[in-house]
Order: structure tokens, then C-alpha cells, then sequence
């Protein structure tokens, strides 16, 4: 049943997060920051789809994807064809993984310790979750404020 609904949920916030980057007027937008504003809608898509492959892909599903999470924060202008295209992979990585866990799996401990202390993979799943949206809802923020300045 959680995989259902997680598979649910990030289906959805993967999608928004498509939507969000496609509704820059500016390509260059994305990759502004301004004051206070420290992470760009770029940066934090790149650390996002980045995030999502290497926990998914990677550590569940063994792909060869290889994390750089420095360049998740510090890479400029990447094209946003490249953004949606790395959200499509992340969407369809996340799916295969989900769809193939079982309930059993997702009981067993995340086979990496991320906090530095042992979960589930559920509950990091879970958690993976709201790290998607906590950052998609400052993408939101990050584009309806850039477009005021």
C-alpha cells in the first residue's frame, strides 16, 4: 500500500517540479539569486533530480548513476532542457525502484546510513518525500519572487 502512494506522490511532485521550471519566462531566472536568496531554482532542481538517482537509482535499483552533490550546488546555467530531462530520469528511476520493492524490503533497514543511525527504507522513503516537496515548494517561492524584482 505505501508503495502505491509513494509512487503517487512522487509522480506528482516530479511533475510539479516540470511545471515549475517550465514556467520561468527567463531561462536564466532559474539561476538567480538575489539577497538573501542563496540557492537558485537551478541549483536546487539539480540537487533534487541528483538526490532522487542516487538514493533511488543507485543505492536501490544499482544503476551507475554517480552522485556529485558539490556540483548539485554549484553548477550555472545548465540548460533547462538538460533540467527536464534529468526530472524525467529521476521520475522514471523512482518508479522502477518503487515498483519493484516489497513490503518486506521496504521494512528492512536503507542499506546506507544517512542520518548516521539505522531506518527503514520506508521511512526514509518517506522522508525522501518531503525533502521533494520541502524544496519544490521553494522553487515555487524562489520564481513568483524573482519575477518581482
Amino acid at each position: 500500500m505505501l508503495q502505491k502512494v509513494l509512487i503517487e506522490i512522487f509522480d506528482r511532485d516530479l511533475a510539479n517540479l516540470k511545471t515549475e521550471v517550465e514556467a520561468y519566462a527567463n531561462e536564466d531566472d532559474l539561476w538567480r539569486v538575489d539577497g538573501e536568496i542563496a540557492n537558485s531554482a537551478g541549483n536546487l532542481c539539480v540537487h533534487l533530480t541528483g538526490n532522487l538517482r542516487h538514493f533511488f537509482g543507485a543505492v536501490l535499483g544499482a544503476t551507475d548513476y554517480v552522485r556529485d552533490r558539490d556540483a548539485e550546488f554549484s553548477s550555472k546555467f545548465v540548460p533547462r532542457a538538460k533540467l527536464l530531462e534529468d526530472i524525467e530520469l529521476a521520475k522514471t528511476e523512482v518508479r522502477t525502484v518503487l515498483e519493484g520493492l516489497t513490503e518486506e524490503e521496504l521494512s528492512k533497514p536503507y542499506p546506507v546510513e544517512v542520518f548516521g543511525h539505522p531506518m527503514t527504507t520506508e521511512f526514509f522513503l518517506v522522508h525522501l518525500a518531503a525533502h521533494l516537496n520541502y524544496h519544490l515548494g521553494q522553487i515555487n517561492y524562489h520564481r513568483r519572487l524573482i519575477a518581482t524584482i
